[in-house]
């Protein structure tokens, strides 16, 4: 069993930047693929980004790309999400994924574990 453990959410205002963490405990693999999603009410969850197991390769969601960026750091278990130049449309409840095989997907489904969720709220 995995458990994922978002940390960094928050207000800020556009144009300000924010770096999500996310943990994972139960797992001391570093061969696993993870990835973000984020979800506003009455919307599906949208993929924003994920990364393969040694950081090698990363990909992005049309509305994030350039202005995300998805890293980790496997010596902590840990993938940060750095969201430079934020909208009030980045506004959401965002999603840490993990993947234990080391796969990284761009659909929800597809992703085995979740962690709780964190609010990111831009808002002048």
């Amino acid at each position: 069993q995995v458990n994922l453990v978002e940390s960094g959410g928050g207000v800020v205002q556009p144009g300000e930047s924010l770096r999500l963490s996310c943990q994972a405990f139960g797992s001391t693999r570093s061969d696993t693929g993870m990835g973000w999603f984020r979800q506003t009410p009455g919307l599906e969850r949208e993929f924003v980004a994920s990364i393969t197991p040694r950081g090698l390769d990363t990909f992005y969601g049309a509305s994030v790309k350039g202005r995300f960026t998805i890293s980790r750091d496997n010596a902590k278990n840990t993938a940060y999400l750095q969201m430079n130049s934020l909208q009030p449309q980045d506004t959401a409840v965002y999603y840490c994924t993990l993947d234990p095989y080391g796969l990284i997907h761009r659909e929800a489904h597809e992703w085995m574990y979740w962690g709780q969720g964190i609010q990111v709220t831009v808002s002048s």
